[in-house]
């Protein structure tokens, strides 16, 4: 009986460890922070690494301090891959003490538990929202058109 209560109680922690890490970029989904992303997700973590943000982008960028950033992405998507390790480099290199970051992951149907994706009308991934308060200045849709930091800096009023 003892030896049951153990394996019973073994595959329970083991079973609870491995359902809280994310082990495919399909398993991810919901809010998620920039920390948890690059430690999970070697494509992710290799772009930041490569990418350096030029000067007119993190003098751009720096124009978001006070301002609010929401990113919904799939970590199973390459454009994703590619531009949110770029936004968080760019806003790493900024410096901004005052800027509001979410990041949120949706599945292949472009969904979260949450309903963000819903509210936002999320179509395409990565989606970039720029907001002030709760008022949205602009999005950037899949990539930017010249670089992230002017892109955004260009949807302030």
């Amino acid at each position: 009986m003892r030896m049951v209560f153990i394996g019973l109680l073994l595959s329970f922690i083991l079973g609870c460890q491995t359902s809280t890490v994310a082990q495919t970029p399909e398993d991810l989904v919901g809010d998620v922070t920039a920390q948890q992303l690059l430690s999970s997700y070697p494509g992710f973590l290799a772009e930041y690494q490569v990418y350096q943000p030029s000067p007119a982008e993190i003098i751009a960028a720096q124009q978001l301090e006070g301002k609010s950033i929401t990113v919904l992405f799939g970590a199973w998507c390459h454009d994703s891959e590619r531009e949110v390790p770029r936004l968080l480099k760019l806003l790493d290199a900024a410096k901004l003490s005052q800027l509001n970051l979410k990041l949120m992951a949706v599945n292949h149907n472009k969904q979260e538990p949450s309903g963000t994706y819903r509210r936002l009308d999320l179509r395409y991934t990565p989606t970039i929202i720029l907001f002030d308060g709760e008022n949205e200045l602009g999005r950037i849709i899949e990539r930017p058109v010249t670089s992230l930091g002017e892109d955004l800096a260009g949807l302030l009023p």
